[in-house]
C-alpha cells in the first residue's frame, strides 16, 4: 500500500482544476483535517455534490467542513469546493436526467421464485420535473444554503 505524503494533495488534484493549496492546520491531529483528508473531501464533493455526504464519506462532519472552509487561509480550499460542488450537483443531474428519461430496471423476487425484470422512465425524476424541482445546478451559487 503506498503511504500519502504531505504533498499528496496537490499532486493528486494538480492535473485537474480542483488543485488547491490545503487550508493550514491549527494542530496537528491524525484525525483531523489533514492535507490528504482534504483533497479526499475535494474528491468526494466533485463525485456527490452534497457537502454531508462527502464530510461523511472521509470520516469528517459536515459542521467542521463549513468551519474549515471559513478558516483564515482557507480561500484556496473554499475556491476548490465551490468548483467540486458545482461539477457534482452537474454529474448528479446528469444522472438524474438519464434515470427519468432512459429508465431504471427495477428486479422483483416473487412468490415460489420467479423473478420479474421491468424497466421504464423513473416517474418520480420526471415529476418532479415537470414540477419544477429537479434543476439544474447553478454553479454561481455554491453556498451552505443551496445544499
Amino acid at each position: 500500500m503506498e503511504r500519502i505524503t504531505p504533498a499528496s494533495p496537490r499532486r493528486l488534484l494538480a492535473d485537474s482544476c480542483l488543485a488547491f493549496t490545503p487550508a493550514p492546520s491549527r494542530r496537528q491531529r491524525a484525525d483531523g483535517w489533514t492535507p490528504e483528508t482534504q483533497a479526499h473531501f475535494i474528491r468526494a464533493l466533485e463525485a456527490m455534490g452534497l457537502v454531508g455526504k462527502a464530510a461523511k464519506a472521509v470520516g469528517m462532519g459536515r459542521a467542521s467542513a463549513y468551519r474549515l472552509r471559513n478558516r483564515s487561509g482557507a480561500a484556496s480550499f473554499a475556491a476548490a469546493w465551490d468548483r467540486a460542488i458545482s461539477m457534482g450537483r452537474t454529474h448528479q443531474y446528469s444522472i438524474a436526467m438519464d434515470r427519468a428519461l432512459n429508465g431504471v430496471a427495477t428486479v422483483r423476487v416473487l412468490k415460489g421464485g420467479a423473478i420479474d425484470v421491468s424497466g421504464g422512465p423513473d416517474m418520480a425524476v420526471i415529476h418532479a420535473a415537470l414540477r419544477g424541482e429537479a434543476k439544474p445546478p447553478c454553479p454561481a451559487k455554491a453556498t451552505k444554503e443551496t445544499e
